[in-house]
């Protein structure tokens, strides 16, 4: 199951949600958040705890602070003893409000972190379920290279030594940017997109064989790189094998699955005198055109096809194949 600790998400999300600790910091590293769904507890201030949400991040606003004032004070104790025990993973409190009488004293007894965000609840709640569904989503760790190229992410793939840090290398001096080298971080952010992006510690490095390692963006500027992209197309180098039926035509689809999503895969056979960086440039040009609706494969053998019956119709009438 994935998890991030409170403590993560603290010290990831403080300064675009502007939160601020007001008790149970040192529990902060104690505490995970299995979820990216929020609760307003609500209904558990009214007394109603049949399926509480105790696993989310609770959130307390305007609302819900009033609604503690209108209890008073003995009965709203003895509501936020039973909400605290539930082994909630966290509190946050939106707008700067000022927290009732009690409050961050019931938390820490119960060991649960408080913090406090000056964004207004609705926003609050919007910013941190877009930061959990991201941190939260599933991921693996890839091996290859992946390039941004002319907007559509193309992970190169291969066994080593086959010449992908090579390849995305010209690529880039072609224009186009490099997101990975090497090591892939893969992340499914929903049943059909999936984002790629370096690890923190060697993004935008690259290594040459033969010279080392070299810094993209240094090496070529902040326009040659960028951090993360959806991954639209997997290209598989691998070694011309003489008499092997490569795809010529390109009329059937081929995927790679990763994470449960289906990528449009292109198996590209390497050997002296191709210019497969052109080849990629190309292949994520019509990959954009599928991306639309278009399939060049397939609109050429539609009109092969009614040519071919047209000529069945018209014997001797025509017999110039139309052009391409």
């Amino acid at each position: 199951m994935n998890f991030i600790t409170v403590k993560e998400f603290f010290a990831d999300s403080k300064s675009r949600l502007h939160l601020r600790i007001l008790t149970g910091g040192e529990f902060l590293q104690k505490k995970k958040i299995i979820v990216s769904d929020i609760n307003r507890p609500g209904l558990a201030l009214a007394g109603f705890f049949d399926y509480f949400p105790y696993e989310r991040i609770q959130v307390f606003g305007k609302t819900e602070f009033t609604y503690l004032k209108k209890l008073g004070r003995e009965k709203a104790n003895r509501v936020l003893e039973r909400l605290f025990a539930a082994n909630i993973c966290c509190v946050i409190v939106s707008r700067n409000l000022p927290v009732p009488y009690n409050f961050l004293s019931i938390a820490r007894r119960h060991h649960v972190p408080v913090m406090m965000s000056s964004i207004f609840t609705t926003k609050l709640i919007s910013s941190i379920v877009t930061f959990l569904d991201k941190k939260l989503a599933p991921k693996i760790t890839m091996h290859g290279t992946f390039v941004d190229v002319y907007g559509i992410g193309v992970m190169i793939i291969g066994k080593s030594g086959i010449g992908k840090s090579e390849i995305s290398l010209e690529l880039i001096k072609r224009g186009h940017r490099l997101v990975a080298d090497d090591l892939i971080e893969v992340t499914r952010l929903s049943d059909d997109v999936l984002e790629g992006r370096g690890l923190s510690i060697i993004q935008h490095h690259m290594e040459i064989r033969g010279v080392g390692i070299i810094d993209i963006r240094n090496l070529f500027g902040v326009g040659a790189v960028r951090d993360e992209q959806k991954i639209e197309l997997v290209m598989h180098l691998e070694e011309w094998e003489k008499g092997k039926d490569y795809e010529r035509l390109g009329i059937e689809d081929v995927h790679e699955d990763i994470l449960g999503v289906k990528v449009p895969k292109i198996i590209l056979p390497v050997k002296p005198g191709r210019n497969l960086s052109v080849i990629i440039e190309v292949a994520a040009m019509t990959q954009r055109l599928k991306a639309r609706g278009y399939n060049p494969a397939r609109e050429l053998n539609k009109s092969i096809i009614k040519w071919m019956k047209k000529d069945k119709k018209n014997p001797g009438e025509n017999t110039d194949v139309p052009d391409k």
